[in-house]
């Protein structure tokens, strides 16, 4: 498996991940709009040409704002959020971000899991944040200690 910088046209496999894992799946106009800005990091991870999962960052340095962490359903429980956050964070790390936010459905008991063992811990809970259904966000952050 390979981690690598997304590019436009990983958009052709990472929106059918996106649509099949969101109620509210971000639009090839949204992640787009993310390629092109500077201040934003997205990776992919690729096994024999096929785009297994995705995720990335807003950096706003020295803090930055998961975008999402995000892994097809068929290559679930192989490592590969683990190691697509790995290498998110040591980029980030390369660029001086020492902070690093998110925000999860509070129903999302597997995410919850996955950040709390990256070493995220909770901040707080943003209400009625989600739509579709309608759900707070619980607030986690990572620092660089």
């Amino acid at each position: 498996m390979t981690i690598r910088e997304m590019q436009l046209d990983d958009l052709e496999q990472v929106l059918p991940i996106e649509e099949s894992n969101f109620s509210v799946p971000w639009t090839a106009n949204g992640f787009f709009s993310f390629l092109i800005r500077e201040d934003v990091h997205l990776l992919v991870a690729e096994e024999n040409g096929q785009v297994l999962g995705y995720c990335g960052a807003i950096l706003t340095p020295p803090e930055s704002d998961i975008t999402n962490i995000c892994v097809r359903m068929d290559s679930r429980r192989r490592g590969i959020a683990v190691e697509l956050f790995s290498k998110l964070k040591n980029d980030l790390l390369s660029k001086n971000i020492t902070t690093i936010h998110l925000e999860v459905r509070e129903s999302n008991q597997a995410a919850l899991q996955l950040y709390k063992k990256l070493g995220f811990v909770q901040d707080g809970l943003r209400p009625r944040y989600y739509e579709v259904p309608v759900e707070d966000a619980v607030l986690m952050s990572w620092r660089y200690q």
